[in-house]
């Protein structure tokens, strides 16, 4: 819209109609608020575009436009009072005109509904009737009429909070339900993608409408391929999963193609809405999410993204399910809209990650990356878990032994502050099994679990480890100082990403030095 802005100022009326249509809508709203009168309503937005396209020169900078030309709306609005008023129309009635013609009996019953939520809305402030008016019927963004009306997002989430609340006490709950189902909160005509099982429940629980789809995959694990649904790359992920945190192939199979079936059937729903966080186990799945939209013919099917990395009051933000139902609740509609910068930057991420080289990455984190926001914390993270040219280790085993030192010897205590520290991780419970299993594992182990007498998976609570205790062996305080090199010593058979890391002397490793990947020999 931006762009659209500038060029207007330069005179250019196709970019201006394309403005027209964005703010027309949001506009009608506010005169409508001030006029109590939709022709009327109408021709002050009229007025207000064309002082607006002749007086575009005066705009210092496109960021204002939202701000500046609400102002334009109601001071011609308040020229229009000085006129002769016409017939009053509700707003909501001329909305619908244009609604392919029905029965005579479905239009009573569809009107009488409109005026109930009509004079429920009537009976809000001014302040939340605007906010609803753009929010649900509307459809924009609290980003958008925030910039439009002045307001700050989190007022106008507490005030669409509290006119929800206000409206469930004054409608029936059918009729409620019946109003909302289409609008931009969610319907059957919308898809929303979160990362787990708890947020899904939450979001089930009446905060959005719609269809909710778990996805379910661990990218930061084992191998990952740029084109994962081919019948080979699908196969030796299922392998590796089910050798190393013991997720059966079928099930993983199973279901990853279930999730597809669904993917691919995107066009049926009006938007899709991504829901995630700002670790790297998020970040994989929003980049390859992205990857696969970006090769997709969209047609009128809008993309959406919410994506958090804190919460008001919560100190350390380790995740949506951390938050409550009420919590969860006014993030609903918070979400902006992903765009052609989204997502091909998205695509890069997932081309550079699941590439062989380690470096493509690198280079992706070198530039501009603010448009997805987490992603260069995240995927920084990922070179950190490189074994580092130092002592072998990556950042979650050197972290590991650290903690260790300092005391604390119970696996769940160690995956908890490893956890904490690492946050940018998003490292689950059988990633981090999986880590402490190879640090146990002979001739060159790093640690010993004492009392172990099975790790961990899948299918295997194995309730006895959490009376493990965790020590650091001789070798292991060695290569904690920097006197010994692990991988050098033990060798190494691990995926990062796409990068297959093998033998003694793997071709790459982390300098946490000066913080990059370098090549320092071939594979063995």
């Amino acid at each position: 819209m931006l762009q659209y802005i500038e060029d207007a100022k330069q005179g250019d009326r196709q970019a201006f109609e394309s403005i027209v249509r964005h703010y027309t809508a949001m506009a009608n709203a506010v005169a409508y608020e001030k006029l109590h009168d939709f022709q009327l309503a109408q021709d002050a937005v009229q007025e207000a575009f064309t002082e607006a396209f002749l007086h575009l020169n005066k705009l210092r900078v496109g960021e204002g436009f939202p701000g500046w030309f609400k102002a334009i709306v109601i001071r011609q609005c308040y020229r229009i009072t000085r006129r002769k008023h016409h017939p009053m129309v509700p707003y909501e009635e001329v909305a619908q005109s244009a609604e392919a013609q029905v029965s005579v009996s479905d239009i009573i019953e569809k009107r009488e509904l409109q005026q109930s939520v009509h004079d429920s809305i009537a009976l809000l402030t001014p302040n939340m009737r605007i906010a609803v008016q753009l929010f649900y019927i509307q459809g924009y963004s609290l980003q958008e009429i925030s910039s439009f009306v002045g307001t700050s997002v989190p007022i106008l989430k507490k005030r669409l909070f509290d006119a929800r609340r206000k409206l469930k006490g004054a409608l029936p709950v059918a009729d409620l339900i019946s109003v909302y189902n289409h609008l931009y909160v969610g319907g059957k005509g919308v898809l929303h993608i979160v990362n787990g099982d708890s947020v899904a429940e939450k979001l089930r629980q009446g905060i959005v409408q719609g269809e909710i789809l778990v996805w379910r995959e661990v990218y930061p694990h084992g191998p990952v391929f740029l084109d994962s649904a081919t019948l080979d790359n699908r196969s030796r992920r299922s392998q590796y999963l089910e050798q190393t945190m013991g997720i059966p192939r079928s099930e993983f199979v199973q279901g990853s193609e279930a999730q597809e079936k669904v993917l691919a059937d995107f066009h049926k729903y009006e938007e899709i809405v991504l829901w995630f966080e700002h670790d790297l186990f998020d970040q994989t799945m929003l980049c390859y999410l992205l990857h696969w939209f970006s090769e997709q013919p969209l047609l009128k099917t809008k993309l959406s993204l919410l994506c958090i990395g804190e919460y008001p009051g919560i100190e350390l933000f380790r995740g949506l399910g951390q938050l409550s139902r009420e919590q969860m609740e006014t993030l609903s509609g918070t979400w902006k809209s992903i765009g052609a910068e989204e997502l091909e930057l998205g695509r890069a991420f997932w081309q550079a990650y699941t590439s062989q080289n380690p470096q493509q990455l690198q280079r992706l984190l070198s530039q501009d990356t603010s448009v997805l926001p987490f992603t260069q914390e995240a995927f920084q993270f990922h070179l950190s878990r490189f074994p580092s040219i130092q002592n072998g280790l990556g950042i979650a085993e050197q972290t590991t032994l650290a903690m260790i030192q300092n005391g604390i010897n119970g696996p769940y205590e160690l995956f908890q502050h490893v956890g904490n520290k690492l946050n940018a991780l998003g490292m689950g419970d059988l990633q981090y099994w999986h880590i402490l299993k190879e640090m146990s594992r002979d001739p060159y182990s790093l640690i010993q679990i004492d009392g172990l007498q099975t790790i961990p998976s899948y299918l295997d609570s194995s309730i006895s480890f959490r009376d493990c205790i965790v020590t650091l062996t001789e070798f292991g305080k060695k290569v904690l100082d920097g006197k010994e090199d692990w991988i050098a010593n033990k060798g190494i058979d691990e995926w990062y990403g796409g990068v297959h890391l093998q033998g003694y002397f793997p071709r790459w490793r982390w300098n946490t030095i000066e913080q990059k990947i370098i090549e320092i020999g071939a594979e063995t």
